[in-house]
């Protein structure tokens, strides 16, 4: 399935995550201030210090709900009160649950721009999730000489101008998924795959200089978080379906 996901439903009244799903929600950041009031009692004393480092109350209060929204979908799928649980960091810096250890694994992964963020759970599978505001005030080829691989940027170069700026946020929310899936985040060499961007054509990954097999290993979806907004989910495997559901607490 290689369709965008444009449709998100109001999610069901009792929350499961069978083991051929991948759940991803989509939230607002711009909660009232009772709201990231709540969520902030929810943070650990790291996440609640970092919270208190943003010198903007905007960015401030965006972290504070996602990392408190994070909890809570996290506390319903494992049926734990959100401030009990605990996050560990692998080697590249990928969050991960120390706390509560559970058989089989629930893997999530968190993006959040602008104004929007994402959440994606899964069991067992590895996966990333990332969401960009297409921002116009940059410069497409520039940026993309330092984050594309030359496939890439051959391609994206020869675009015209009017489906640039899409083609662009494809490739960047596309290879973003694909590291965070990895969990190797920028460690992993840029340049090593190639991705889909062109606009209408189906979402993959086409090459990996790598390892060839990581081109069957990983299904992608294009997401399509709203208007100005790219995003795309990188799962570990094929047999899957894919739910998105709106959170409507605020």
């Amino acid at each position: 399935m290689n369709e965008a996901a444009r449709q998100w439903n109001a999610p069901p009244g009792r929350l499961e995550l069978a083991s051929d799903e991948v759940h991803v929600w989509r939230a607002s950041l711009q909660a009232p201030a009772m709201v990231v009031q709540r969520l902030r009692t929810l943070l650990s004393a790291e996440e609640a210090t970092k919270a208190n480092r943003f010198y903007f109350e905007r960015d401030r209060n965006h972290y504070i709900v996602a990392r408190g929204l994070l909890r809570t979908l996290l506390g319903r799928y494992l049926a734990v009160e959100p401030e009990t649980i605990i996050f560990g960091y692998n080697e590249y810096g990928k969050p991960e649950m120390q706390f509560p250890l559970i058989d089989p694994r629930l893997q999530f992964n968190v993006s959040h721009s602008h104004e929007l963020a994402l959440f994606a759970f899964s069991y067992v599978r590895e996966l990333g999730v990332d969401v960009e505001y297409m921002r116009t005030n940059i410069e497409y080829d520039d940026l993309a000489r330092h984050s594309f691989s030359p496939n890439e940027r051959a391609v994206l170069v020869g675009l015209p101008p009017e489906v640039k700026q899409q083609a662009f946020f494809n490739c960047w929310t596309r290879k973003e998924a694909y590291i965070k899936a990895r969990g190797m985040g920028l460690s992993l060499n840029l340049a090593l795959f190639d991705m889909s961007l062109i606009p209408g054509e189906p979402i993959a990954l086409l090459h990996s200089r790598e390892d060839p097999r990581e081109v069957t290993r990983w299904r992608f979806y294009e997401l399509a978080p709203g208007p100005g907004y790219a995003g795309a989910l990188a799962v570990e495997g094929q047999e899957w379906a894919l739910h998105c559901w709106q959170w409507q607490e605020w």
